[in-house]
């Protein structure tokens, strides 16, 4: 992913915070053919070192032919709005604002160990929250090794980290300004939430 310079971030920690946040995203492969399919994500931090964990069916094409040493790329979406140039005091071309994150790595195939545990850290973090969670613990071990027999299991050790957090960095305090209220009169939860954002990182709270 092309990131210019203005927009391009090293922040590992604003990093962290979009793969949480938009965790249900593309594990990307060309192996044989271009594939991709949508699934959950955790980030699982070692150190100061990270790796990614996630699983697909196993009647999916990405786990019928990816190996260890493989190569994938892993691609998140946070938030994102589209900035029109109604909003500039001089004229000049609409655009997107938007902060994403790309991790490039080489997959390592789970032992069935690694995928029960995974699928244990998978149902904490998003049934911890609801009113009567149900987690791996409760549905008994051979419920739950039945099922993992139909999920192919994978980590993924990152080569190369893209973060782009394109906020209007390069716009003037006039336009800038007018891009926030207009953002934050809009009834779309993104267009919100990237006016925050931009709030923020300009430093205006």
């Amino acid at each position: 992913m092309f990131i210019p310079k203005i927009y391009k971030s090293e922040d590992q920690e604003l990093m962290k915070k979009i793969i949480s946040e938009n965790a249900f995203a593309l594990l990307i492969s060309d192996k044989e053919k271009l594939s991709a399919t949508h699934s959950m994500f955790l980030l699982n931090e070692k150190g100061k070192d990270f790796f990614l964990e996630t699983h697909i069916s196993k009647a999916n094409f990405q786990a019928k032919t990816l190996k260890d040493g493989d190569e994938v790329l892993c691609d998140f979406l946070g938030a994102h709005s589209y900035i029109s140039s109604s909003w500039y005091e001089k004229t000049n071309v609409s655009t997107w604002n938007y902060e994403a994150v790309q991790i490039r790595g080489k997959v390592k195939v789970m032992t069935d160990e690694e995928l029960y545990q995974h699928l244990e850290k998978l149902t904490l973090k998003y049934e911890k929250v609801q009113r009567c969670p149900m987690f791996v613990e409760n549905m008994g071990d051979e419920f739950v090794k039945k099922e993992m027999k139909g999920a192919f299991g994978i980590n993924i050790y990152p080569t190369e980290i893209f973060i782009a957090n394109k906020l209007s960095q390069n716009r003037n305090d006039s336009d800038f300004e007018n891009i926030i209220l207009n953002l934050g009169q809009s009834d779309f939860a993104n267009d919100k939430k990237i006016a925050e954002l931009m709030t923020e990182n300009r430093g205006l709270i």
